[in-house]
């Protein structure tokens, strides 16, 4: 299993993802689920991926071949003159590969799916946000959908639903993912660290923080104590039940 967030905020987009990766309780292994395809000053592509490790890893793969060969006639991630056009590039590429990996007859909902999560900005337009199916469609970020989840999402969902203000910082945004992070990692053993964060600001054309979050770094340790002190406090004080 896995957890990825994608998050727009007035400052840029956030994105948030675990390593974990399983095949039974005895076969957890840790695998990146972010990736970046940066030119500075020009374009900044990231795209995380959940489901079938194979096909996520087959995506990527691909994608990042066709960038480095020069004779290849394929459009690459680095040549496309959208982000609309990209997000169309992705979404082809996933269908090829599901349908190269699929036996005859399985379909996208099969073993071998895989869903995306694809944000960015390239020159000449503002930074777009966009989830991609299984089936190669895909939907983009709007005012009233901020914030794209793949994989584990439903421990984690309710707090960003509650906190997320599109004005905040980039420290209150990490805040909020940690503190949903957290809670799926504490709900579900498919979901682990490490975390990788990335932080594209507004008209950068340039990662502006990129991170790797262990279990030994002290503002997660912060944040996930804190959390659950808080959660008890809260409980603490609400009044009994008057039955």
């Amino acid at each position: 299993m896995t957890y990825c967030v994608g998050l727009k905020i007035d400052r840029g987009l956030v994105f948030m993802s675990d390593t974990r990766t399983n095949a039974g309780m005895d076969s957890i292994s840790t695998f990146k689920k972010m990736h970046v395809w940066e030119e500075p000053g020009e374009r900044v592509i990231v795209l995380m991926s959940a489901g079938n490790l194979a096909t996520t890893q087959a995506v990527v793969s691909l994608l990042d071949e066709r960038t480095k060969a020069v004779a290849d006639r394929h459009a690459t991630l680095l040549e496309t003159p959208s982000m609309y056009q990209t997000v169309r590039l992705v979404g082809d590429t996933v269908k090829e590969v599901i349908a190269h990996s699929s036996p005859a007859g399985e379909k996208a909902d099969s073993y071998f799916n895989a869903s995306f999560i694809l944000g960015g900005q390239i020159r000449g337009s503002a930074p777009r946000l966009f989830m991609i199916y299984p089936e190669g469609n895909f939907i983009e970020s709007t005012d009233d959908t901020p914030f794209f989840q793949i994989g584990e999402t439903k421990y984690g969902k309710p707090i960003i639903i509650r906190a997320y203000e599109k004005t905040m910082s980039l420290a209150e945004t990490v805040k909020l993912l940690l503190v949903s992070f957290d809670s799926t990692l504490k709900s579900n053993l498919s979901v682990g660290l490490p975390l990788d964060l990335l932080f594209y600001e507004k008209d950068a054309f340039k990662i502006s923080l990129k991170k790797r979050i262990g279990q030994d770094d002290q503002y997660y340790r912060t944040i996930s104590d804190g959390w659950s002190s808080a959660l008890k406090a809260a409980f603490a004080s609400l009044p009994d039940f008057p039955g």
